[in-house]
């Protein structure tokens, strides 16, 4: 089986999340897409993150009527700041018939250079890159590499910060979110404050 992991904190999951999984899930070689809770990256603070069983609970509400989408807390139980190598060693060692794919928008390609070991995930992994409205340029040994795939997956400018802002200011964003999860949220008084 294939599978594309799709890394984040989820803070909330938005439409926009679920429209490229669920597009990469459908219009690509992958079996299935699965979203990876990530408890803390090394490049976000952790200030206005909600716990991680709720981000977990509103992911997996999420994607409950998609059968190609999937959950997996497996970084809960690793050692944190979470960096993507380690975890995919893991994930292979209790997976061992899969094959992963990393999902990344075209923002992350950019900063890939930064990331921990970039240089054996590219070398044995196959990367999704879908596209994203962002500063900056793709560096040219991404951009050709034979394990970089550019997925022509539409562009949602929908942020988790805009909606969690969005709550605190009390707007009506509940077309931004699966309506199951805008329900969790309501009920739960998430991102009042």
């Amino acid at each position: 089986m294939k599978v594309g992991l799709f890394f984040g904190t989820f803070n909330p999951i938005h439409v926009g999340h679920m429209i490229i999984a669920n597009y990469i899930a459908e219009f690509s070689d992958l079996d299935e897409v699965w979203f990876v809770i990530t408890p803390q990256s090394p490049f976000k603070q952790k200030t206005t993150m909600l716990s991680n069983h709720h981000r977990l609970a509103m992911v997996n509400i999420a994607v409950e009527n998609y059968p190609k989408l999937k959950t997996t807390d497996i970084e809960f139980n690793l050692p944190q700041p979470n960096y993507t190598i380690n975890t995919l060693v893991h994930i292979e060692e209790k997976f061992s018939t899969h094959q992963f794919c990393l999902i990344m928008g075209e923002d992350n390609l950019k900063g890939f250079h930064k990331w921990k070991n970039y240089e054996t995930i590219l070398q044995n992994y196959q990367l999704y890159v879908y596209p994203r409205i962002s500063e900056g340029t793709i560096k040219h040994q991404f951009f050709d590499h034979k394990n970089v795939h550019t997925v022509n997956a539409p562009i949602v400018q929908i942020s988790s910060t805009l909606i969690r802002k969005s709550i605190q200011d009390k707007k009506n964003i509940s077309t931004m979110l699966p309506a199951n999860v805008w329900e969790y949220i309501d009920e739960m008084n998430f991102y009042k404050k």
